[in-house]
């Protein structure tokens, strides 16, 4: 409790001062604010939702994936119809589609066929404004302050999903809270973040010409965004199921693990953009993989190895060490503005790593489904732990010129 009070007073301080010298980067602080708490009622309900709602099989929650993860594939061309608008704006719009899917996620999914249409259409806002938000974070910040800036919004992001975590918490466990109200809620934040960063007043380049880059100098980039998208999507996909269908944890439950998550991951986001700026790209990446080899491991042995409550314990730890480590996505977007031949690149090279990622995340859920089917869960976290390997001999092929 004591380093909640000292982070909530160092965070309230910040945004006070930041108001008076650092408009535009604390405006940025505030959407990081707000949708940090739509993102925490977001992820600790939704799977949740799928489970209660629809009963879902493992294949058919994998099957989820494709039309979920379509936008993400399609991003880059999305991106370059919108380019006339600016970043800001497109992130704007962005917020407002993830809004919109919510509000209807909650209020207009009759059917399982109507969930996944909402679904998609959050799913393209939040895909609109995730490779921008590191582009705007930068864009703000000084060369020498990319990582400790980035690192300080992803630190605020997850701080305020404490709140979206106490709101699941005491509103299903005291409240009677609902799946609908919940989505509706969040949808809220989403255009309270929308109006927030609309309200910045100085940012360069206001508009930028989308393109898709390819070179040499990015194919490594571009290759670590596939073999992450198959990573994070086993996890995004798999680690919560096996924890509501094998173990039967509640949305309350998944909140609390979504306290422990956060207050790691304050700690973690400030640690890892030093890192970034201190040690480099490529030692935060490659201890990243390291530490998902052993995660993945713990995923499949823990049932082996010890007794089910023993075993709920070490996915739930492994399930909270993981999702405390999506900081590490910083070092990515780093790596990209440190290699990029101009600036203005920036987001496209960043859209263009997001669709190759998407391309693998629309498949590896199905054949992941297919694969629990078939040979229990553990075989898929087995799989995971070949792919962090992959991603481990890759982020250590990683140089940059300092020239």
């Amino acid at each position: 409790m004591t380093v909640i009070k000292r982070k909530t007073s160092e965070w309230l301080t910040g945004i006070l001062n930041g108001l008076q010298h650092d408009r535009d980067f604390t405006l940025f602080l505030f959407v990081g604010v707000f949708t940090g708490i739509a993102g925490g009622i977001y992820s600790t309900t939704f799977n949740n939702y799928l489970n209660d709602v629809f009963k879902l099989s493992a294949d058919a929650r994998g099957l989820v994936e494709l039309p979920r993860e379509f936008p993400g594939m399609t991003i880059m061309f999305v991106l370059a119809l919108l380019s006339f608008m600016g970043d800001v704006k497109i992130a704007v719009t962005g917020m407002l589609l993830a809004a919109i899917g919510l509000f209807g996620l909650g209020t207009l999914s009759p059917s399982f066929t109507a969930a996944l249409v909402w679904t998609m259409i959050f799913s393209l806002g939040t895909h609109i404004f995730f490779p921008l938000t590191p582009s705007i974070g930068m864009h703000l910040s000084g060369k020498e302050q990319y990582g400790v800036r980035l690192g300080r919004y992803n630190a605020y992001n997850i701080f305020a999903a404490l709140i979206g975590y106490a709101v699941v918490w005491c509103g299903f466990k005291y409240l009677g809270l609902t799946y609908r109200i919940a989505f509706v809620i969040a949808s809220v934040f989403y255009v309270i973040a929308a109006f927030v960063l609309g309200r910045m007043k100085s940012i360069a380049p206001k508009k930028f010409r989308l393109k898709f880059i390819l070179r040499k100098r990015y194919t490594l980039y571009y290759t670590l965004s596939l073999v992450n998208g198959a990573r994070k999507q086993i996890f995004l996909t798999f680690a919560p199921w096996v924890l509501i269908q094998v173990f039967h944890l509640t949305p309350p439950l998944f909140a609390m693990l979504g306290v422990f998550i956060a207050i790691l991951s304050i700690m973690t986001r400030t640690i890892v953009g030093n890192a970034i700026d201190r040690l480099g790209e490529r030692f935060v990446l490659s201890a990243e993989g390291i530490l998902l080899v052993f995660i993945c491991l713990g995923y499949a042995f823990a049932e082996n190895i010890a007794s089910a409550g023993i075993a709920v314990i070490i996915l739930s730890a492994c399930y909270i060490i993981d999702n405390s480590m999506n900081a590490v996505e910083m070092a990515r977007s780093t790596y990209v503005r440190k290699i990029v031949h101009k600036p203005e690149d920036v987001t496209s090279v960043l859209a263009a790593g997001t669709s190759f990622d998407h391309i693998i995340a629309m498949t590896i859920p199905f054949l992941g489904g297919m694969l629990w089917v078939s040979y229990g869960y553990k075989a898929v976290f087995l799989c995971a732990a070949c792919i962090g390997l992959i991603n481990l001999f890759l982020s250590a092929k990683i140089r940059i010129d300092k020239t």
